[in-house]
């Protein structure tokens, strides 16, 4: 029974989908001949990439959504004149694009090129010939593929065609089987057992009730088994199979042989979250229903590292986990840098890293990672169940910096329970860390579905506003919503501000030709820091003896008063260490969190 996979737009186009890859992995393996599509390819060719990562890259607004809904739902489509525009308009940037002629690229996007790029997907494969037709969505992928799913069952009405992924989690997957004609059966959950079985159940005719996970249509209503129990066993999963990505992207022109070696392929190394598990981030929607923790062993990721390195020609890596299992740092790692390779890896990571891990993280090729910094507030941090402190969010960035480790991180605002000082805190200690990677984007939190920031709402929230211009009436958007309402409160608006323009600067300083510096040299009892974090104010502090000591015991980590003066064995006064690390603090050479102080300079000499 041959079965065809797709992914829709608007997923990255610069590597493949795993969701792909290892569907027809899995799929393979019990006998099903499958064939993938990655079609975002297709219009990321149509639309030239700037324009195409604009739309991928922002994803609680859904223009990208928006864009397919005419073709998706037709009459019933709730924006047949575009109204939703000028907001549109607004949530998107394209380099060099004028928002007059961002508007005029949407509106052609919109009523040109997404129904001739349909018309061309339909013509792409031999639709007939397969009896099953998977979609895979997350993000702005849903009504991109309901789009395509309704010409293919008005062309091929005996196909079949169920969806997946994070879209179709919990109450959201029956929703848009019940309301959507196209959509024969969805995947509630994780797929690795729920989709072959149902392509056994298919193939052999039998019944699909009570296939764990699957959703279906039965007799006009909907009929949903529950979702299967977490796969625990991540070594048991084939190796992903991104063949026909990289064949498709070179047929396209927007990969050639050379290119290749520059691609991330995606890779699992563990599912879930260890930390979410226990404290839940209160912002954080991911994982949905899937947050137990799974990792493989490390065995299993070196042979799929090799194998996959080997097969695609390249060696970099986007782990897709949501967490690095810390175990990894005594198994996985030592082993990696043992081996020799030089794999260039991405992983999410906590924060409360020590200088020793991201050492060990480098030397084993992990060259990126996204930490989830969040805030440079200790007493936000709490509010959100970070775990950590602002002080190791600091000291993390320190060493990262050092050992050459890229950070992608957002600082984020407008949690319940914060105040006004918060924030006019952080802007004021901005200025003495712009010697270190600024974070990427800030603004106000959202509100997702699953996250405690939802689920303890007391009034059920209204669905983000964006849906109402891409969703029939005959959807309940508060079942299919991912992305709701929400205002801060408190709100302060003024602080929020201050900080705003105080990490624009901090990334404009970043975009010059020479980054700021603030670096040291030591010798035994003294300190020699050089200053160039701000140009025409470049210096030089020296320091010796006590003063030097105090500085060089909050080099590695965050230290307290105390603990400093048991280090070093000093018969001083802890209020007077204390008053050491104001003053050092009021010339922007320390970080101070309570009374844990971590020293800003980094050494001088490379990677030690």
């Amino acid at each position: 029974m041959p079965v065809a996979l797709v992914s829709m737009p608007f997923a990255d186009v610069h590597g493949p989908s795993i969701q792909l890859g290892l569907l027809k992995a899995i799929a393979a393996s019990h006998g099903f001949p499958v064939r993938t599509l990655h079609a975002n390819l297709d219009f990321a060719a149509r639309t030239q990439l700037p324009g195409y990562d604009a739309l991928s890259g922002q994803r609680r607004y859904m223009v990208g959504d928006w864009l397919f809904s005419g073709e998706a739902f037709e009459k019933a489509a709730p924006d047949p004149d575009a109204q939703f525009m000028e907001e549109a308009v607004g949530h998107l940037s394209v380099p060099g694009t004028s928002t007059d002629a961002l508007r005029d690229w949407l509106l052609r996007m919109r009523r040109d090129e997404v129904p001739a790029y349909l018309d061309h997907l339909v013509d792409a494969l031999p639709w007939g010939d397969f009896a099953v037709v998977g979609f895979t969505c997350t993000y702005q992928q849903t009504v991109a593929s309901i789009a395509l799913a309704r010409r293919l069952k008005e062309r091929w009405p005996s196909l079949f065609t169920v969806f997946g992924g994070a879209n179709f989690d919990g109450e959201m997957g029956p929703e848009l089987v019940t309301s959507v004609s196209c959509i024969d059966a969805c995947v509630v959950g994780e797929g690795d057992v729920a989709f072959p079985s149902l392509l056994s159940a298919l193939a052999e005719g039998r019944s699909l009730a009570g296939l764990p996970g699957v959703a279906r249509r039965v007799d006009g209503g909907v009929v949903a088994a529950p979702p299967s129990e977490p796969l625990r066993t991540l070594d048991a999963l084939p190796v992903p199979d991104y063949d026909e990505y990289f064949q498709h992207a070179k047929d396209l022109g927007l990969r050639d042989g050379a290119a290749v070696r520059s691609a991330s392929i995606p890779v699992e190394t563990a599912r879930g979250c260890w930390w979410g598990a226990k404290h839940h981030c209160v912002f954080c929607g991911l994982n949905g229903t899937t947050m137990e923790f799974r990792a493989k062993s490390p065995e299993r990721v070196l042979t799929e590292l090799s194998e996959l390195a080997s097969r695609y020609r390249t060696v970099r890596f986007e782990a897709v986990d949501n967490i690095l299992d810390t175990r990894y740092l005594k198994t996985l790692l030592p082993r990696l840098v043992d081996s020799g390779t030089n794999y260039e890896i991405f992983y999410e990571v906590k924060a409360n890293l020590t200088r020793a891990d991201l050492r060990l993280l480098r030397e084993a090729g992990v060259t990126h990672i996204q930490p989830g910094l969040e805030s440079l507030s200790s007493r936000v941090l709490g509010l959100m169940r970070k775990g950590v402190t602002a002080a190791q969010n600091v000291n993390l960035l320190r060493w990262a910096c050092y050992y050459d480790i890229a950070v992608s991180w957002n600082l984020l605002w407008g949690f319940p329970g914060e105040a006004e000082q918060d924030y006019t805190q952080q802007a004021d200690v901005v200025p003495h860390l712009v010697h270190l990677q600024p974070p990427d984007t800030e603004g106000p939190i959202w509100m997702e579905r699953f996250s405690p920031l939802y689920d303890q709402h007391r009034e059920r929230p209204e669905p983000a506003r964006s849906y109402r211009y891409i969703f029939p009436s005959a959807v309940d958007l508060d079942k299919v919503a991912y992305f709701f309402e929400y205002t801060p409160s408190p709100d302060f608006p003024a602080a929020y501000e201050e900080l705003s323009r105080a990490l624009v600067r901090w990334r404009d300083v970043w975009r010059g030709e020479d980054p700021p510096r603030l670096t040291f040299w030591s010798a035994p009892h003294y300190v020699q820091i050089y200053d160039e974090r701000h140009k025409g104010r470049e210096g030089t502090y020296e320091f010796q003896g006590v003063l030097a000591d105090l500085y060089l015991g909050c080099v590695d980590r965050p230290t307290g008063a105390q603990a400093v003066v048991d280090k070093l064995g000093l018969d001083l006064p802890v209020e007077a260490v204390q008053e050491a690390f104001c003053e050092f603090q009021r010339r922007g050479l320390m970080f101070l969190d309570g009374q844990r102080a971590v020293a800003l300079a980094l050494p001088a000499v490379p990677l030690r």
